[in-house]
């Protein structure tokens, strides 16, 4: 575990975390950037490589209590320096740079797993907490993988990450196209897209099947076209005055459902210490 002191924010590696940062879906070098300790801690316990942790002069003693591989880099860093480096607003002086999982579609709709398959597809999220909070949620329900169509934030924007606390770096994230509905056809999954009205109330479809919910942009919903492929549409009934629900509400709603009609069978194996950690990227 190579430790080095630095002192310039010119120095290639803070330059190279700042690019992760604020451009993810470069992914430089095939690392993305992390923020904080909790999430480093998650990465580790997640199974992770971490190439490179950066720490604060004053955060140093957090750095001992870490489990790290010897080819893990560490870098300390002057405190102003590496807030500047950092994109939160009161940044923990901590981040890292990491290899981020490989999913693919055999992850998500893989044979052993094909007849419950419990799919999110996101058309156009745009708010990257929304998105965090999906994913967190995709978890907790025991979802599969989540889909995220052109328009959607990256995955690893430094708020979607933090808002998932983790569930990132563990649930089956794959970014695709408009192959992504003959991918569901083809492993039997039916699509249903959601609507505030016109849609069949959730808890009277069965959602018990292989099932993937389309989930649309926070202001215009799912794009009529994409819409239109849809098996069917389901609807969360409100009795109150909203006409609508958040998009991130929405799908932990949807996916509460499913999991309560398939029994929360999985709902012991899907937490951070679940067996999802085990299925981690194909590298």
């Amino acid at each position: 575990m190579p430790i080095r002191i630095v002192q310039s924010k010119q120095n290639a590696r803070l330059k190279e975390l700042r690019r992760a940062l604020e451009s993810p879906g470069r992914k430089a070098a095939g690392l993305v950037g992390i923020e904080g300790p909790h999430l480093i801690e998650e990465a580790l316990r997640t199974g992770l490589r971490v190439r490179c942790v950066f720490v604060g002069e004053q955060a140093q003693h957090w750095v001992d209590a870490l489990e790290l591989s010897a080819e893990t880099e560490v870098l300390i860093v002057p405190s102003g320096v590496l807030a500047a480096t950092l994109t939160t607003e009161t940044p923990q002086l901590v981040a890292a740079l990491v290899e981020p999982p490989e999913w693919t579609w055999a992850h998500v709709l893989g044979t052993g797993k094909a007849s419950r398959a419990l799919v999110v597809v996101l058309a156009g999220i745009q708010d990257p907490g929304n998105l965090g909070t999906i994913l967190r949620s995709a978890e907790a329900f025991g979802a599969d993988g989540v889909v995220c169509l052109p328009g959607t934030v990256n995955a690893w924007n430094p708020k979607a990450v933090r808002s998932s606390a983790g569930s990132v770096f563990r649930l089956p994230v794959l970014t695709a196209g408009e192959d992504a509905v003959a991918h569901l056809r083809e492993a039997a999954v039916r699509l249903l897209t959601t609507t505030a009205d016109a849609g069949e109330a959730a808890d009277l479809v069965d959602l018990a099947g292989p099932v993937a919910f389309l989930i649309g942009n926070e202001g215009s919903g799912v794009p009529a076209d994409l819409a239109l492929k849809a098996d069917g549409a389901v609807t969360i009934p409100c009795p109150g005055p909203v006409e609508s629900l958040n998009a991130a509400v929405a799908a932990s709603v949807l996916l509460y459902e499913a999991a309560r009609q398939r029994g929360m069978a999985r709902q012991r194996g899907t937490g951070s210490d679940g067996p999802l950690r085990g299925r981690g990227g194909t590298r």
